[in-house]
């Protein structure tokens, strides 16, 4: 019962990161990356290095990491850098308290964010790969950075170092529905060079945006087998329930 009430916390805690201003941004559509163990693998190393020091998975534990080809020593070596243990689940360090000094909210948990954020507009993992690579810099917004799809985002971009520095280019168009003017995003402007290229980063954030959608659900690409096999075994059935249907009627007029 204490476990499913922080679930249920952690879930209601969800909009304040998924929730958008309105703003419109198209979507980009993120690479399927659900099968592929290596690219899974590099999504939890990242998870773990730059999204868990403020948010935490409270519904994920170390040890089911397994499921997409870690070992217990691969996850105690690369992914435990304090006194949690294998079987322990996937816990910030920072407290609440510090966590609501410092930016104001206390940062959702993201267990299920990807499924959370999947909506009419498009899917959650769209969201989230749009999301990690419209970052810029803005100096008006107290942490320095601003967000294409989410505006006025109160998250800073952890990932600067790996995408590099950016400013975003607006240009002023006449509305047509006033006598004002509207600011048109008109693309970013490289200011400074992160430690990937573009296309790298792209295909970094592919890998977390993989691991949080697989995250949301780890049994689901063996359910999606299941049900393969399932339709597979109705349709076989049904074929001989037909026949055996037709052998036994064949006499009777």
């Amino acid at each position: 019962m204490k476990f499913l009430k922080k679930l249920i916390a952690a879930i209601a805690l969800v909009p304040a990161l998924a929730l958008a201003a309105g703003g419109g941004f198209a979507l980009d559509h993120a690479p399927d990356r659900s099968t592929d163990m290596a690219a899974l693998q590099n999504g939890a190393k990242l998870f773990v290095n730059y999204c868990l020091n403020c948010h935490a998975a409270a519904s994920m534990r170390y040890n089911r990491l397994r499921d997409i080809g870690l070992t217990e020593d691969q996850i105690k070596t690369n992914l435990l850098f304090t006194s949690e243990k294998v079987g322990d689940l996937m816990q910030t360090a920072m407290t609440a308290k510090d966590a609501k000094e410092l930016f104001g909210v206390v940062p959702p948990d993201l267990s299920v964010i990807a499924r959370a954020r999947s909506s009419g507009d498009g899917s959650g993992a769209d969201w989230l790969y749009t999301y990690l690579r419209t970052y810029y810099k803005d100096d008006t917004r107290p942490t320095g950075w601003n967000n294409m799809v989410f505006p006025n985002v109160g998250m800073p971009h952890v990932l600067w170092e790996l995408q590099g520095t950016r400013t975003a280019k607006f240009v002023e168009e006449k509305d047509q529905h006033s006598a004002g003017v509207v600011h048109k995003f008109a693309g970013f402007q490289q200011v400074a060079a992160g430690k990937l290229s573009t296309s790298d980063y792209d295909a970094a954030v592919a890998d977390l945006v993989g691991y949080l959608q697989w995250m949301g659900e780890p049994i689901q690409n063996t359910r999606k087998r299941l049900g393969v096999w399932v339709l597979l075994f109705l349709g076989i059935f049904f074929v001989v329930t037909w026949r055996l249907n037709a052998a036994f009627w064949k006499d009777i007029k």
